[in-house]
């Protein structure tokens, strides 16, 4: 078993995570350095960044280790798993395995059916936003043993995340040409139905879902689905960036 790497070294390690980060961004290497660099700063049995696609509403992998049936769950499934609107949290810094709830593992067929078949007994798994609060990717990361505790890389990933979103995140647009605009729906923005609509106006008012619910005659549970798909549609992190981004567009409770 390899001795256990000084604080300093996995600082000095994630300096060269951020290097290769940033080569990446300007197109010096490849997404797969970055992992490279990280297994400096934590020992992994797999790893993988995958870009998040708003469009396809599904993730892909830009570069990874994991098994055929593990990368095929991150990219078209596990943005449905009941862990992911944890994993979304902006304020969390990332869920380490031997944090999460035990009722969300027990529900989760990403952790029952893909990870403990492979015998994965900590890691993290990391949602990367960019600098405007999009959600742009997730790190994956997984190990079949324990690692100890305290862990100095715990606070290191966290660190990394801003370097790691703009690694991972959408290069510049092709040219107009390439990608038809889509005709502009003033009805709709956003894609949203018109209920959607509804429950983001009442948002820009800071009610809770159970006031949004009595004010529109369903359920809270039905108003954190729609919340949920706003969120989505909309490739927002949270219910104040989704307030915001109504207030722009002029939207606003009826009464």
């Amino acid at each position: 078993m390899a001795a256990e790497r000084s604080t300093a070294d996995i600082l000095d390690a994630a300096l060269h995570v951020r290097e290769a980060a940033r080569s990446v961004t300007s197109g010096g290497s490849g997404v797969g350095t970055v992992l490279t660099a990280l297994s400096q700063v934590m020992e992994y049995d797999h790893a993988s960044l995958a870009r998040w696609d708003p469009q396809r509403r599904r993730h892909t992998t830009l570069a990874g280790s994991y098994p055929d049936r593990a990368t095929a769950y991150i990219e078209n499934r596990l943005h449905h798993d009941p862990m992911f609107p944890v994993l979304r949290a902006p304020a969390r810094g990332g869920l380490w395995l031997r944090d999460a709830p035990r009722h969300l593992l027990a529900a989760s067929p990403g952790f029952q059916e893909v990870l403990s078949p492979l015998g994965i007994e900590d890691g993290v798994a990391q949602c990367l936003f960019a600098a405007d609060g999009r959600y742009v990717g997730m790190l994956n990361v997984s190990t079949r043993r324990p690692r100890r505790a305290p862990d100095p890389a715990r606070a290191v990933v966290t660190l990394l995340t801003e370097a790691l979103a703009a690694a991972v995140g959408p290069r510049a647009a092709p040219p107009p040409e390439e990608i038809p605009a889509p005709a502009p729906d003033a009805r709709r923005p956003g894609g949203l139905s018109p209920r959607e609509l509804q429950v983001l106006a009442e948002l820009t008012a800071g009610r809770t879902n159970r006031e949004i619910a009595g004010r529109l005659h369903i359920t809270p549970r039905t108003v954190g689905t729609h919340i949920e798909h706003i969120l989505a549609k909309l490739d927002l992190p949270n219910r104040a960036a989704a307030a915001a981004r109504a207030a722009a567009w002029g939207i606003g409770p009826s009464h």
